[in-house]
């Protein structure tokens, strides 16, 4: 069974400014997402600071956001990068089956990673995520490099306290709607 510990906070910084974004979504009634907690069970507890120190997974996560943006339902993880090569494993198979049934159900689904090195934020449509997927398990590579990205979907950060994702999902819906 996994277990998580000190390690599990990577990337805190990274979610706190999603859940910042994201509070500031539902205070001008833009969208509604939630953050979704991986189910946990601790095996050890500092009784002096009453916080967890070690525990274990109880069951798989999803993804690490969930919700509605105007009418649309989208589901999202956010990932950190420090390295211009993004590896694979960092995404696991049933998250992307998640993604793919989200999708199929007509929601937008995406990682929004952070490349720290860079300072740059990164809004990875399902379709292309799916893409590099598809290719690692057919034999090719097992992670996808920064020059491979569309530089398109950048995700603009305001005032360095905001990430704002809500251009990227009309950008993607817009990519998705058939001729008119």
């Amino acid at each position: 069974m996994p277990s998580w510990n000190s390690r599990g906070l990577r990337g805190s910084a990274l979610e706190e400014l999603i859940n910042m974004t994201n509070a500031r979504y539902r205070e001008k009634k833009l969208a509604l997402i939630q953050k979704i907690p991986t189910p946990i069970t601790p095996t050890n507890i500092d009784k002096e600071n009453r916080h967890i120190t070690l525990a274990y997974f109880e069951e798989k996560s999803t993804v690490d956001y969930i919700g509605v943006v105007q009418g649309v339902p989208v589901c999202f993880d956010a990932k950190e990068c420090a390295a211009d090569t993004f590896a694979l494993q960092n995404v696991h198979e049933h998250q992307v089956n998640f993604m793919r049934d989200f999708e199929e159900q007509g929601g937008i689904a995406f990682l929004l990673i952070y490349y720290s090195k860079r300072n740059f934020y990164y809004y990875l449509p399902f379709k292309q995520l799916s893409w590099f997927w598809d290719r690692a398990q057919t034999g090719g590579r097992k992670s996808f490099r920064f020059e491979e990205l569309d530089l398109e979907n950048e995700i603009p950060c305001k005032n360095n306290l905001f990430i704002h994702y809500l251009e990227n999902i009309a950008k993607d819906i817009e990519c998705r709607e058939p001729d008119q």
